[in-house]
């Protein structure tokens, strides 16, 4: 039994530093249906740390500000169905950077900016190699 890590955590895990952790919260759970873990706020209701679950992958996040400086992440997301992720982002504010397609690995790929600037790859496996 491992005791160093949360159980269902991994040792590794994105923090983003953002200007408006619930902004970016509420577009995670639309588009890939993340799950709320922690969250701990200031008195002035600011968000010190929060995290949430995409699949087997928890993400954490800070909001900007007494000395954070907000910035701009990108992240590689393996999903079951890429072109409905990619609806999903879309449809919940994200900006295109590229509509799915096949290129020469073994996924199907496709990309968007989040509101705080981040780029979301997504893809899903299509030619297991």
């Amino acid at each position: 039994m491992t005791t160093y890590k949360p159980a269902d955590y991994a040792s590794v895990s994105p923090y983003l530093l953002l200007e408006d952790v619930q902004g970016v919260i509420d577009f995670l759970k639309a588009t890939f249906d993340a799950v709320p873990l922690r969250r701990v706020e200031r008195p002035d209701g600011s968000i010190i740390h929060a995290e949430v679950k995409i699949d087997d992958t928890v993400i954490m996040m800070a909001q900007s500000g007494n000395g954070i400086v907000p910035n701009e992440s990108v992240i590689h997301v393996y999903v079951p169905d890429v072109d409905e992720t990619y609806r999903r982002g879309l449809a919940a504010g994200a900006k295109p950077i590229q509509e799915p397609q096949k290129k020469d690995d073994a996924d199907r790929r496709g990309g968007f900016q989040d509101l705080a600037g981040n780029a979301w790859w997504v893809a899903t496996q299509i030619d297991p190699e």
